[in-house]
């Protein structure tokens, strides 16, 4: 059995208590730790889900009120519902385990007929996420990042944050990965690159997003489709979004952030989402932690509209 830390606790879920998992039309869970790489620190996630409840809460407690980013109110004038889980008790230093709790928690949702929302760690922790979305496939990935993830293995560990879209691609259903905000110098090398659009992967630089808007993506979706939307907070630029591992410049404003999730969710179907690689300790004054957490919103409130 999972075991999860009380959700009672958590701010986001206070609005509504009475909502069971079996309820939900969405269902939040934290997973700090994925697989970590030999000699590199995981443990600066540990916080992340925690710090961004705490700054969700604080637009959770006007649910009745207009929100201008959405049009109306964050949860939309109908009866979708959302459960906050609590979160899964990763560890810094695992990886089986912490994948086995991911993998297995988001196969329960699933079942249960609810969207998944996982307010992650590291990169690696959407790969056991995307696992257990079989039975939603065929599944159209897309990746918001500054980088592709596409290597085999890196520091011998296959199931690290560099191979996150690479293992998604092995996955029978998975169907297409489209990857937005690709920018600056990553751990993917030239053979890399190769393999991701041989496999028939669509790359969107952030220039191109820039130049030409969310239609560089949304032509690769085609109407209908089944979306994760996989964020990773390094897609934003570092000017707005400083807390991450690998902060870049020229990366994407909140504003083209909240239009690509409601354009994805408009052309097809968002069925489930991860936000990850928030590092609360780089964010002294939480201002990155507004940004992510308003991400976190918008993802919520195109569900409540789309779904």
């Amino acid at each position: 059995m999972i075991r999860l830390i009380d959700a009672e606790t958590r701010p986001f879920s206070a609005p509504r208590h009475d909502i069971t998992f079996d309820e939900a039309r969405a269902i939040v869970f934290g997973a700090p730790h994925g697989t970590p790489y030999p000699g590199i620190d995981n443990r600066p996630f540990g916080a992340t889900p925690a710090v961004l409840r705490e700054v969700m809460a604080e637009d959770w407690a006007w649910l009745d009120h207009w929100d201008f980013d959405l049009g109306g109110p964050l949860l939309g004038e109908g009866g979708f519902t959302i459960h906050d889980a609590g979160d899964l008790p990763t560890l810094p230093t695992e990886g089986a385990s912490n994948r086995e709790q991911i993998r297995n928690l988001t196969a329960r949702i699933v079942a249960a007929g609810a969207a998944p929302i996982m307010i992650g760690g590291d990169d690696s922790t959407p790969i056991p996420f995307i696992e257990a979305l079989a039975p939603l496939g065929p599944l159209t990935i897309v990746q918001i990042d500054a980088h592709i993830d596409w290597r085999d293995e890196r520091l011998g560990e296959p199931m690290g944050f560099s191979s996150t879209m690479r293992r998604a691609s092995e996955m029978p259903h998975v169907e297409r990965i489209v990857q937005v905000g690709m920018r600056g110098v990553g751990s993917a090398r030239p053979e890399e690159v190769d393999i991701a659009r041989s496999w028939g992967a669509q790359i969107v630089t952030a220039r191109e997003l820039h130049t030409d808007g969310v239609d560089a993506v949304t032509r690769h979706i085609p109407t209908g489709s089944v979306c994760l939307i996989t964020f990773d907070c390094d897609a934003l630029d570092a000017g707005i979004m400083p807390a991450v591992k690998a902060p870049t410049p020229g990366g994407l404003s909140y504003t083209q952030a909240i239009d690509l999730v409601a354009a994805v969710a408009g052309k097809g179907r968002l069925a489930a989402f991860d936000l990850i690689e928030f590092v609360p300790e780089r964010d002294p004054n939480r201002v990155a932690a507004l940004t992510a957490a308003r991400i976190l919103c918008n993802a919520i409130g195109a569900m409540a509209r789309n779904s």
